[in-house]
């Protein structure tokens, strides 16, 4: 207990907000830069394991130890959510049973910063001895790891961001930034589109960003709608039911001819004092509404919205009719902003 209040008694002061950015910003750097030191690092072996994977009939198995399982993982997130199928291993589980995830056309990317881990030692051989392509991502190339698998990624530093250059964390960073960039090419040679991306984050704003269409949310709405014959209390009363500021106005086709708002009731009023019981909806109503197609994508109608000022739109199909409105608060209820 003496000893640690002693180590503790010893810490620098960090109440200095000048200190702390300064400590924080080199520790930035020091990552930054040692990413950008990388691409020196890119040869014909990078190449390799690029097409190793892109020629794969199975999935890619990526397995580690410590930080590295962890670089891991995520690195696997990355390829499932880019069309990549694969999975992650932990090397010493691996070892002990979970071997038996390795099936027929995998490929496997194997994590050591050092390359000479005792579980990457005794795991390396085993999946060898079965004739899996091994592709490396270690700091040091003359290593265990570096020597045995078939394609070897450096993700060697000058440094690690930590004052006692011990912790892993410009390493970590190096692993991570080679994980994306194997990523990133596959997603090149693939064609994958966000039309593919959004199969895969169906859930959360990100999905919908990618496949909600005006459509998808109008259909939850109401559709406020009336002549152009209706008057006043009439229009009052579908605007109200409709909880959307504004009500359409159609013939008795069901063509749009345009739209009230509650902008437009107030000017009305204010022109028309004494004549209101006579006002009709025509007399109100903004014609050539801005409109949208019902497959026109939420994210599109956001954009509009937002250069022309406006909290609502008009969804209009191909043959004029009224389809509905999309209001401001439904892409809010959405996660759009």
């Amino acid at each position: 207990m003496l000893l640690l209040f002693s180590i503790y008694e010893i810490k620098p002061n960090l109440n200095n907000s000048a200190e702390i950015l300064a400590f924080a910003r080199k520790a930035l750097y020091t990552e930054g830069q040692a990413i950008l030191d990388l691409t020196q690092y890119l040869d014909e072996e990078f190449s390799g394991a690029v097409m190793s994977m892109l020629n794969s009939t199975g999935r890619v198995v990526v397995t580690g130890i410590g930080k590295s399982a962890i670089i891991g993982q995520k690195i696997v997130a990355t390829f499932n959510s880019t069309g990549q199928p694969a999975l992650f291993m932990h090397a010493a589980d691996a070892i002990h049973g979970d071997l038996g995830m390795i099936q027929p056309g995998d490929v496997v990317i194997a994590l050591s910063q050092s390359g000479n881990t005792p579980e990457i030692k005794v795991l390396i051989p085993l999946i060898k001895a079965y004739g899996y392509p091994v592709i490396a991502i270690t700091g040091n190339k003359s290593s265990f790891l570096g020597l045995e698998a078939d394609f070897v990624l450096s993700s060697t530093i000058s440094e690690e961001a930590c004052p006692l250059n011990l912790a892993p964390t410009t390493s970590s960073t190096a692993q991570l930034a080679l994980g994306d960039a194997l990523a990133i090419c596959l997603i090149h040679l693939r064609g994958f589109s966000d039309a593919d991306f959004a199969r895969f984050h169906p859930g959360g704003a990100l999905g919908k960003k990618l496949y909600l269409r005006v459509a998808d949310i109008s259909r939850h709405n109401a559709s406020p709608k009336v002549s152009e014959n209706a008057d006043l209390k009439a229009v009052i009363l579908s605007i109200s039911e409709g909880l959307l500021g504004c009500t359409a106005v159609v013939n008795e086709h069901n063509k749009l001819l345009g739209i009230i708002t509650d902008g437009d009731i107030r000017r009305t009023i204010n022109q028309n004092l004494h004549h209101l019981v006579h006002v009709k909806a025509s007399e109100m109503m903004t014609v050539n509404p801005l409109t949208v197609r019902p497959d026109t994508m939420a994210t599109e109608a956001l954009e509009l919205m937002k250069s022309k000022d406006i909290s609502q739109l008009v969804i209009e199909d191909e043959t004029s009719q009224f389809a509905g409105i999309v209001h401001l608060h439904d892409l809010i209820r959405e996660g759009f902003i």
